[in-house]
Order: C-alpha cells, then sequence, then structure tokens
C-alpha cells in the first residue's frame, strides 16, 4: 500500500479529514509534527526522521499541510529537511521553494506581478518614514500586513494620517517589516480558489462580516459556493504557477478602479474546511490520490 505521510502542527480537522479520506483513497497516512524531524548526513547513513524510527526519504509522498510558529532557526531546519527529501526524490506537495516563495508576502506578490498578474499596489521596507511616503502616495487608505501571516490575523486598515505615522513606527521600533498595500474597494466579499496541479477544485466567495472590511472565514466571513469566469480560472491557475504551488488557495478580489480581479494572495498550505463544506468536493481526497498518483510515477 501507498505510504503517505502529512507534516502538521497538530491534529486538528484537517489531520482528521485527511485521515478520513486516506480510507477511500487506498493509502497509509502518517500524521508527523513538524518539531519531530530530524537529519541524519554522513557515514552512508544520510536521511530525514521522524523521531527515530520512520525515515522519511523512504515514503510514498509527503503531504505539507502546515509550517507552525517556530524561531527562525527552527523554520530554517524544517525548510532544509524538505528541500532534502525533495533532493532524495520524495514527492512533495508543495514543493520547498513553493512554501518558501508563498509564505513570504512580498516574495510572493513580486513573483505574481513578475508573471504579468494584476496585483495590489504594494510597498515594503523598514523605515517608519518610507512607509509614510507609501500611504501618502497610495491615497491615505493603506492595509498593514505582517510579512507573514495567514487567516487575515495582524491585518490593520491605516486612514488617518497620525495613527499610520504611529503604527509605522512602532512597528519600526520592534524590527519588523512593514509590508504595505493600497486598500482596495472591494464589493464586501472576495474569492478564494483551491488550485491542484493545474486545476480548480472548487472556489467560493467569502463575505466580509458586518462592520468588517475582511473576509477571511477565520476571522468571521461568511462562505458561499461561486461559480468562476474563464477569466478567474485562468487567474488562479497563473497564480498558482507564479509561485511553483501544485497544491495553492487563491485569493481574488474585484477592483473597481480596473474592472477586473486582482490576486491577493496565494498560500501554499491552504485549509479547506470552509470551501469543502460551501462546495460539496472532496479535497482531502484529491490531495491523497495526486499524491498517490505521483509516487506511482
Amino acid at each position: 500500500m501507498t505510504r503517505l505521510v502529512t507534516l502538521v502542527s497538530g491534529l486538528g480537522w484537517h489531520v482528521q479529514d485527511l485521515l478520513r479520506a486516506s480510507k477511500s483513497v487506498g493509502v497509509f497516512l502518517d500524521p508527523v509534527p513538524f518539531p519531530t524531524l530530524n537529519g541524519t548526513i554522513g557515514a552512508g547513513a544520510d536521511r530525514v526522521e521522524a523521531g527515530d524510527a520512520l525515515d522519511l526519504t523512504r515514503v510514498d509522498g509527503v503531504l505539507v499541510r502546515m509550517m507552525p510558529p517556530g524561531s527562525l532557526e527552527q523554520v530554517v531546519f524544517r525548510m532544509d529537511a524538505l528541500h532534502r527529501l525533495e533532493a532524495a526524490g520524495v514527492p512533495l506537495l508543495n514543493a520547498p521553494r513553493a512554501v518558501e516563495v508563498a509564505v513570504d508576502k512580498y516574495l510572493a506578490t513580486a513573483r505574481l506581478s513578475a508573471a504579468g498578474l494584476p496585483v495590489p499596489a504594494t510597498w515594503a521596507g523598514e523605515t517608519s518614514e518610507s512607509a509614510m511616503a507609501a500611504f501618502e502616495a497610495f491615497g491615505g487608505d493603506v492595509v498593514l500586513k505582517p510579512l507573514f501571516g495567514s487567516e487575515g490575523r495582524g491585518l490593520v486598515r491605516l486612514q488617518e494620517p497620525e495613527v499610520a505615522r504611529r503604527v509605522f513606527a512602532a512597528i519600526e521600533r520592534i524590527g519588523s517589516v512593514l509590508y504595505v498595500q493600497k486598500y482596495v474597494r472591494h464589493p464586501g466579499y472576495d474569492i478564494r480558489v483551491f488550485v491542484l496541479a493545474g486545476r480548480v477544485l472548487g472556489a467560493m466567495k467569502r463575505h466580509a462580516p458586518a462592520g468588517d472590511w475582511r473576509t477571511n472565514v477565520a476571522v468571521g466571513g461568511r462562505p458561499e459556493r461561486v461559480s468562476l469566469s474563464g477569466a478567474q480560472t485562468d487567474l488562479a491557475i497563473r497564480a498558482a504557477a507564479a509561485v511553483g504551488a501544485s497544491m495553492a488557495g487563491v485569493d481574488l478580489l474585484h477592483d473597481p478602479a480596473i474592472d477586473g480581479d486582482v490576486v491577493l494572495e496565494v498560500n501554499a498550505v491552504p485549509g479547506w474546511k470552509a470551501l469543502a463544506a460551501a462546495t460539496g468536493v472532496d479535497v482531502a481526497a484529491a490531495l491523497l490520490d495526486h499524491l498517490k498518483g505521483e509516487a506511482r510515477r
């Protein structure tokens, strides 16, 4: 039987959904917490293991379900381990470089723009003085985002110059990067598209809760199944390809200024709980079936 591993930060809903799907797909799935990874080099024993028993270089495929928080050293080591597995020929979903690009909002946005895809006007830097110049250039209405982060957490909309100045100065003092995007006056929802291997599995609208501009389900957004236009399908698939992700959650937002959609973000470790409920698509089974096929090849 095909043996797959999913690298996780816990054993919550997504892991349980994958374990459920593994039975119908006909694979053995082993959830492995990222902190248990270790590596051996030299003496003819090069390998990456989980604990002291499971040699990951010998499994049939690895699904990177989540990258848990950690120190810089811990995150770098985890990525090193993924690169070693890739070099050993283990199929990975996603490949480590795609995870590295997508988790970095600045790099991901740069890749999207370089691929000719529409993105919100964006500025990133380290000084509050330069951030204020970007604030003014973007019309005095911006969204400040953590460079690394997801699910709408840590996003701040800034519209008052004095408030923006204080917030930027505070971010500068703690040594963080300022990542600023021009606020897009959206219609009250965005669209999350789940892409796998160059095709769309499903898509949903995420309606912002009353009194909030954020649409993420994690902060109260209401999911609703949606059918994509041909242009939206093409945009989502091209966005996933631009960051090198076979599996991606692509966020599209209608921008009245261009009368079309912009790509807000590409997530290379996307969740699917709300999307599966809204669309009826068995995302977990599709992911495992894809990895099973990669193992056969």
